[in-house]
């Protein structure tokens, strides 16, 4: 009797434990993303912030089938090469079911020309980018607009204003290079003239006299506004120098990743006060949809004092697309499971907002709205 009741108890014991390793499986996505690097690291922290956010209200409602979501970031100080290092690092480790949230215009550059994703039969999600040669490579699946779009939308603005003679004020590493060849280039369409085109250096020994150089080039050249292609501290130190030079009163526009919450920290209410920014996401801060109303709920309640931003939004949302994808696996959300169930996600509203990924097609929001920020440092629309 007892040696037939051993088996019995083990089987109940196994099963145990068998029920439990599976509630505690983790899908794990990793994300590359530099936090110490000033160029990014608003941006970067935003990122990671929105989707730790999501992630931990679905492991605090048991997970995905009993799944728990893990987010791995890791850091490449925005640096082309390393990011390249960190992906195959990251395909390598068999562990990770999906790329999210990358950050690094040069490294993504480089990933979509080696078609990395696509030839590691892995999904990249929501990386913070509008590079078209990016967004639309192999296993990709954009959700924020285009950095183009944006650009063309603020020079389409400036001309609305009469703002017909403009400076292109670019940093010299991620975005920069290439978007100021994309803004040159629509210039012309738009009937806007570019009096100057001076770049910022943002090595941190270098950065100081090229802002100097710039703010000379567009005292020289006075232009109706300047476009400034640049982020983080390159950004921020131009812009308050400019603004304390004559004729720093010159209307400035700027894209979605020119943090304005960083920027009038960085420089001031006063001299922040008037800038447009182009924004690739939906507006964070006014519970307009679904989508805000959830994402400024689930920031209160798993990230109490982190910052309500477009870049958390933009996680925040890139986390929820993933997870929408581990929900939908067939069986275990193993890398191929995760990666077809994005392919065949079709249409999903995220709540008001919707994105749209079939085996021919992979689109994300596709909208560019613009804001401005006003005389107490805050942003409107």
């Amino acid at each position: 009797m007892f040696s037939r009741a051993v088996p019995a108890l083990s089987l109940a014991v196994l099963g145990v434990f068998s029920s439990v390793g599976h509630a505690a499986q983790e899908v794990v996505f990793g994300q590359i993303a530099s936090q110490t690097n000033p160029a990014s690291a608003a941006n970067a922290k935003g990122l990671a912030v929105g989707i730790q956010a999501y992630f931990d209200k679905v492991n605090a409602n048991g997970g995905i089938a009993g799944n728990k979501l893990k987010l791995v970031t890791l850091d490449d100080g925005l640096q082309g090469p390393k990011m390249v290092e960190l992906t195959q690092q990251l395909i390598a480790d068999k562990s990770v079911a999906g790329l999210l949230g990358f950050l690094n215009s040069a490294g993504l550059a480089e990933i979509a020309k080696q078609d990395l994703p696509a030839k590691s039969g892995i999904a990249l999600i929501a990386p913070l980018q509008g590079d078209k040669n990016v967004i639309g490579a192999g296993n990709v699946f954009p959700l924020r607009s285009g950095y183009a779009d944006e650009v063309s939308t603020l020079l389409k603005e400036a001309k609305t204003w009469d703002k017909d003679a403009i400076a292109i004020v670019n940093m010299n590493i991620a975005f920069g290079p290439a978007l100021a060849k994309v803004a040159t280039q629509l210039s012309d369409t738009h009937g806007v003239k570019v009096v100057a085109n001076p770049v910022l250096d943002a090595a941190p020994d270098k950065l100081d006299a090229s802002v100097k150089a710039a703010v000379a080039a567009i005292s020289a050249n006075k232009p109706k506004a300047i476009l400034v292609l640049a982020a983080g501290k390159p950004a921020n130190e131009f812009i308050k120098a400019v603004r304390e030079a004559p004729g720093g009163s010159v209307q400035i526009y700027g894209l979605s990743v020119l943090l304005h919450d960083v920027l009038v920290k960085a420089v001031g209410a006063d001299k922040a006060r008037g800038i447009v920014l182009s924004q690739a996401v939906p507006y964070p801060f006014v519970p307009t949809k679904a989508i805000i109303t959830e994402f400024q709920t689930d920031m209160k309640k798993f990230a109490p004092g982190e910052l309500v931003s477009f870049s958390s939004l933009e996680g925040y949302m890139g986390a929820k697309i993933a997870a929408e994808a581990v929900r939908k696996t067939s069986g275990s959300p193993t890398r191929a499971n995760v990666l077809a169930a994005m392919a065949n996600l079709g249409e999903y509203n995220l709540g008001g907002i919707y994105v749209s990924y079939t085996p021919t097609q992979r689109k994300g929001w596709g909208g560019v709205d613009l804001s401005i920020i006003n005389a107490s440092g805050a942003l409107q629309k």
